[in-house]
């Protein structure tokens, strides 16, 4: 609720705005932390984020002291752009330079104040720019390309913007699933190289130009399903998210559509009246019990009458028989072997459990258990239950490296678990040791995988029966 409270909501605003003036240094630019060197691309991100709240009408025109710190900061901008182009005049190269990020970066952060005089000297580079980004932003990456297109669309270039747009149309893919992404929009080292505000930016493009609002909405399912399974990494990244999503477009806050969901053809409203949403979000819970529980309520239809994306899952749960339960089918696929670790005079050697090899007190097993991943996930634990009469060899709780997984390793009384922060697509196994340390006929339980932040995203594998002799 304090998020909403507009009160507050004012008052952190006043206290952040008085916190950037204090940090501005002399000559219009910030510094990173603190000190009295300003920082280019700290000052060129401020600048830009103030253009942003100032289009989002966060911010009025008015504001005396914004217009203040913003008026310093493009100063600033603006003599760092005019040394740049003076040592590429020196070194005779500026009319046949190759653009960089800086200088992309520095002239999109510009364009968000197309109404702020410029003397003769900043109107001719702008003129430069424009021609020398309509030459090469084909050969720029795809974050640098959506700057490009957007300085362009705000300094009347609506031409080449086009074409730069119709250009990233062409590269995209899209799915009912994930909507409208990039292949190629990496994780990498540098500040123009994160998914979450190469997406945003690409969101904040498509809005703009007006001619791609389909496209635009595609692209914003794509950044919410990224947080349905992981974050997104950095107050920066969210900070751009946030902005791309309640830019422009269809509100996500203001939409007020419904989800009607029906269960064997009868309303769910009417056979749970009592079910209340919460306000702001429409989240809501409900379950059936015991003799509730009928296969007629596994025909569900749902039907979308808002103009934004909804999501939800629906759990079967029951009871079984450890060693009866059947490996799941889904997103993410589990599968478990045994096999008995022999120590030869050439070292040691796996058989796998079966009718042949049956392991005896005193074995050492080793536990294999097989992950498949169809994308990529975040903070997701796996639990492999243990057979009774076997005891782990690995009882230290420690980070591991294995098959190029970082995890952190748990062994608790029944199970070991497995705590992986990063899991990108792909196939990987993971393994231990156990020692048979009692004969009978045990159940192995089953492992389970789940995402911590998004349940619905989760598999196990089926039920064994291990003798031990």
């Amino acid at each position: 609720a304090l998020l909403f409270n507009l009160n507050k909501m004012s008052y952190e605003l006043t206290t952040n705005i008085n916190k950037l003036k204090e940090k501005q240094l002399p000559d219009g630019g910030f510094p990173w932390f603190g000190g009295n060197r300003a920082d280019s691309y700290i000052t060129r991100y401020i600048l830009a984020g103030l253009g942003q709240l100032y289009n989002l009408n966060i911010i009025s025109a008015a504001d005396q002291t914004v217009k203040a710190i913003v008026d310093k900061a493009i100063n600033y901008l603006d003599n760092d752009l005019k040394d740049e182009a003076k040592r590429n005049k020196d070194n005779k190269t500026y009319d046949n330079h190759t653009l960089n990020s800086a200088e992309i970066h520095a002239w999109y952060t510009e364009s968000y104040f197309t109404s702020h005089p410029h003397d003769t000297t900043m109107r001719v580079l702008l003129n430069n720019y424009l021609q020398i980004a309509e030459k090469q932003w084909n050969t720029q990456g795809l974050y640098e390309q959506g700057m490009i297109a957007l300085t362009l669309l705000r300094n009347k270039k609506t031409e080449v913007a086009q074409m730069i747009i119709h250009s990233l149309m062409e590269t995209a893919q899209q799915n009912d699933d994930m909507g409208m992404y990039w292949a190629k929009n990496q994780l990498g080292y540098y500040w123009y190289q994160s998914p979450i505000e190469t997406q945003s930016l690409m969101i904040e493009l498509f809005t703009e130009a007006g001619t791609q609002a389909k496209a635009a909405e595609e692209m914003k399912i794509w950044l919410l399903r990224n947080k349905q399974i992981s974050n997104w990494k950095t107050t920066k990244a969210t900070a751009q998210a946030c902005y791309a999503l309640l830019m422009k477009g269809d509100s996500l806050l203001n939409n007020t559509g419904t989800s009607a969901i029906k269960l064997n053809g009868e309303p769910l409203d009417e056979i749970k009246p009592d079910i209340k949403t919460d306000k702001g979000t429409g989240y809501f819970k409900t379950s059936w019990v015991d003799e509730q529980v009928k296969p007629a309520l596994g025909k569900i239809q749902i039907t979308n009458s808002s103009k934004t994306i909804n999501w939800g899952a629906m759990y079967w749960q029951y009871t079984e028989q450890l060693d009866k339960i059947t490996p799941s089918n889904t997103g993410i696929q589990l599968e478990r072997k045994y096999f008995i670790e022999k120590q030869t005079g050439t070292g040691a050697i796996l058989a796998t459990v079966d009718a042949n090899h049956i392991p005896k007190t005193g074995d050492v097993l080793k536990v294999v258990v097989a992950l498949k991943a169809g994308r990529d996930f975040e903070y997701v634990q796996l639990k492999d239950m243990r057979p009774a009469g076997t005891e782990p060899v690995d009882i230290l709780s420690a980070y591991k490296y294995q098959d190029g997984l970082y995890y952190y390793q748990v062994t608790k009384d029944v199970a070991t678990n497995f705590f992986i922060s990063q899991l990108n697509k792909g196939n990987y196994v993971f393994e231990y040791r156990l020692r048979v340390v009692q004969p009978g006929n045990y159940s192995t339980g089953i492992s389970t995988v789940q995402s911590m932040y998004a349940p619905e995203f989760n598999a196990h594998s089926e039920g064994m029966r291990l003798i031990v002799k």
